[in-house]
């Protein structure tokens, strides 16, 4: 049976365009095949373990000094001889480990020996889930259908904190991902112990009575950068599933009849401020509010994943990393966070970024199909939207209005590590509409290099009856290895093409990126290794003007601890049209020539910083009203510093600058300070306390920028008591202040203006959140 997407006449149109690189493509990957042409290391077998079935389950306690001293734990299957990915790739690893792995009916079962000559140095902290990247870890990757594509990824610290992720070949880790699953860590006197225990209902993989999997066990030791594989996984080839081992002697294993449901409810108490477009304040409060809803999931076939949900947990709970929103030209990219759209968000992303979830701000319903049935992988979404509707005027087109969002991605697996697929998304609103319909694929090339394309084709009608359409172009080019890296990036967006459910934030471009950097390796006692790197970046309109250009010549020097330092000084000019602003009546080039000086150290077991200093030229993008963008002096930072003084606790600070002075008079246009500080106490591994305290200000200079002078200071407290992803309770407080008034207006309304230094408490919120998973 053929699948086909149901595409707009005008989309499909564009795509059929493309039809004839769509088989150039095809043609170049099965000509790979057909010659041969080998992506694994040569004259190496492919390692194999064979894993027992149990006849019952191992415990920690087996393995506390160090040695399989129960008879379940003799027969288990073991793997040892790890081998140095870094810092000296091929070598021996300086400490043993040892994997012991064996299954039962539910569940698949790892314990992990890792010998340490100096345990006093092992780092373990009592942390919350998936906050372990400073400590020692262990890691099992699992590729459950063999393809070389994807596959699951557990990480452990020695005291059994998890981490669980999910790997995709050419787009690294979505640690997105959340399953159930357990795990048990120790130190001892000789290094640290690790149990897990992995359900089968957590996995999806072929319906078959053998199995055959891709597996991959993996060993940190950040005090000395090692980097430690079994099978050896070598740097010197692109990719980590090509180098897998084979898994082999699971039978007639089964995730069973396999239906979650997650009902949540959420109570909360709050007080808001709102402004109106004409600056008319409103309060709104409820002491009482309180929302219900169910999450359901079910397996086919132990692959194919539906999610229903019914008034769906969209909500955030934890809060955005702070990013510097000033002075910039181009719309920021905030990273999504709420659960329904995370997992399995891998099957809807292409080179072109077309699925931007964070697009639908408040649904009623969502409805997921994702998953993966021979070679081919299949994913489709339905949503609504009810936030634009709400935000409009009475007065305007759409008003209490709702969106619906309609996504289907569709794949297919060709030869070693290649995919080819096809994507059409779908926004209706209001009698608008926006449609995207595209191709796309990932052919590697041989062990070191990966190519990546895409082609789509988009139409839209605006609300006032205005239409546009014009294809999307994508080609990158990359290769991977011990010393050279290559990258080639073509991006070609015509100025018809949008599309409102992805983040494409610019259109009406030509861009041409590369770039290239060499390593030498001394593999010294401290010096690991050095070396430059040149990035040059090249963009034109579609009516051939040069609008930007960027060289940027770079070293760095990488240092032992997980310590480097990189400088880099950027030359490029950046060109700005009338129909970019207003105010300019000609076209204008603006120069942008600047030095930045970069570093990170995982040096100490107490406290790891990174950061960065720039200072150059830049753009004032937000002059006084009516005048022009003009060049001035620019000096931006950001330094985050994590404190670990106690196992159970974890200080994360972070503070960002970024600063513009106006050069003929020597005088600052805005200062923008944010200052942030995270507290997490880990009393278990289920409960811990947040508390994030964040001061956010920017300083405006009246006579040269059209920005307020603004500040604000924001509490955020939440528990939390969590014992495995999908039950959870949650009590939080967060209460915010800024530099506002509310005053009578001369139309008698009440108004809200700003003041030098007097904070109003603008909106405060009290609230419970409980769910709980039934997994049948």
């Amino acid at each position: 049976m053929t699948m086909k997407p149901k595409v707009c006449p005008a989309a499909w149109r564009g795509c059929r365009g493309l039809s004839s690189g769509i088989l150039i493509a095809v043609a170049l990957i099965h000509l790979l095949s057909a010659i041969g042409f080998s992506l694994t290391r040569p004259g190496e077998p492919e390692p194999v373990v064979v894993i027992p079935r149990l006849p019952e389950p191992p415990a920690l306690e087996d393995f506390l000094d160090m040695k399989p001293a129960s008879a379940v734990a003799r027969r288990m299957a073991c793997v040892t001889r790890f081998v140095q990915q870094s810092p000296s790739d091929g070598e021996p690893a300086s400490q043993r480990t040892e994997v012991y792995l064996g299954y039962d009916d539910l569940n698949l079962y790892f314990v992990f020996l890792a010998f340490d000559s100096e345990p006093e140095r092992v780092r373990a902290r009592l942390a919350r889930r998936e906050q372990l990247f400073q400590d020692d870890l262990v890691e099992i990757m699992l590729d459950t259908f063999n393809d070389q594509r994807r596959a699951y990824v557990f990480m452990i610290n020695p005291l059994g904190v998890q981490m669980d992720a999910l790997w995709t070949e050419g787009r690294r880790f979505d640690s997105s991902f959340d399953t159930v699953w357990f795990s048990r860590g120790r130190v001892t006197d000789q290094g640290y112990v690790v149990w897990v225990s992995i359900p089968f209902k957590s996995l999806r993989f072929p319906f078959r009575d053998q199995q055959q999997w891709g597996i991959i066990f993996n060993r940190a030791i950040p005090r000395s950068n090692e980097n430690l594989f079994w099978p050896y996984v070598s740097s010197r080839i692109e990719g980590r599933l090509n180098q897998a081992a084979s898994l082999i002697g699971l039978e007639n294993i089964s995730p069973g009849r396999n239906i979650q449901f997650i009902p949540y409810g959420v109570f909360r108490s709050y007080r808001l401020l709102t402004e109106d477009d004409d600056g008319r304040a409103e309060w709104q409060s409820d002491w009482a509010d309180a929302d219900v809803g169910l999450d359901a999931k079910l397996v086919f076939n132990d692959s194919l994943v539906l999610d229903v949900a019914a008034n769906p947990d969209f909500s955030q709970i934890e809060s955005d990393a702070p990013q510097v929103t000033v002075n910039r030209r181009f719309e920021v990219f905030f990273p999504e966070k709420r659960p329904f759209f995370l997992e399995n968000k891998g099957y809807f992303e292409t080179p072109l970024n077309l699925v931007f979830t964070r697009r639908i701000a408040d649904p009623r319903v969502g409805v997921r199909l994702t998953g993966k049935h021979g070679p081919y992988s299949i994913g489709m979404m339905v949503a609504d939207d009810q936030s634009l509707g709400q935000t409009l005027g009475a007065e305007e087109t759409g008003y209490g209005k709702t969106a619906w969002y309609g996504i289907f991605r569709f794949s297919r697996d060709i030869s070693e590590q290649s995919t080819i697929g096809a994507i059409y998304t779908h926004r209706e609103f209001a009698g608008s509409y926006n449609r995207v319909g595209g191709v796309d694929g990932r052919v590697k090339l041989s062990q070191n290099w990966i190519t990546s394309f895409q082609m789509a084709y988009g139409a839209t009608r605006d609300t006032d009856g205005t239409h546009s359409r014009g294809p999307a172009y994508y080609w990158r080019l990359n290769r991977e290895g011990r010393q050279f890296d290559y990258h080639f990036e073509y991006t070609d967006i015509s100025p018809g093409f949008y599309s409102q459910p992805g983040f494409i934030y610019r259109n009406d471009i030509r861009r041409l990126e590369q770039n290239v950097d060499y390593e030498f390796r001394p593999e010294g006692e401290f010096l690991i290794s050095w070396g430059p790197e040149i990035w040059t970046d090249y963009t034109w309109d579609h009516q051939g003007i040069r609008l930007d250009y960027t060289v940027a010549p770079s070293l760095r020097f990488n240092f032992i601890g997980q310590t480097w330092i990189s400088v880099q000084q950027r030359f490029g000019r950046e060109r700005l049209r009338p129909q970019d602003f207003e105010t300019l009546v000609t076209t204008r080039d603006y120069p942008g020539t600047s030095t930045r000086v970069s570093f990170r150290s995982e040096f100490f077991q107490k406290f790891t910083f990174n950061g960065y200093y720039r200072w150059g030229e830049a753009t004032n993008f937000v002059p006084v009203e009516g005048a022009a963008p003009y060049t001035a002096d620019q000096s931006q930072g950001q330094l985050n510093v994590t404190l670990l003084p106690v196992t159970p606790l974890r200080i994360d600070n972070t503070y960002i600058f970024s600063r513009l002075k106006e050069r003929a008079w020597d005088a600052n246009i805005f200062n923008n300070h944010i200052f942030r500080s995270r507290w997490n106490w880990q009393f278990t591994h289920d409960i811990s306390l947040r508390v994030i305290l964040q001061y956010s200000t920017t300083l405006s200079n009246p006579d040269f920028t059209s920005l307020d002078t603004s500040k604000s200071f924001n509490a955020d407290f939440l528990f939390t008591y969590m014992p495995h992803p999908g039950t959870a309770l949650y009590v939080g407080f967060n209460s915010n202040a800024r530099n506002l008034d509310v005053v009578p207006g001369e139309d008698g309304f009440p108004m809200v203006i700003r003041t030098p230094d007097r904070f109003l408490n603008d909106s405060r919120q009290f609230f419970i959140k409980l769910s709980y998973l039934f997994r049948l």
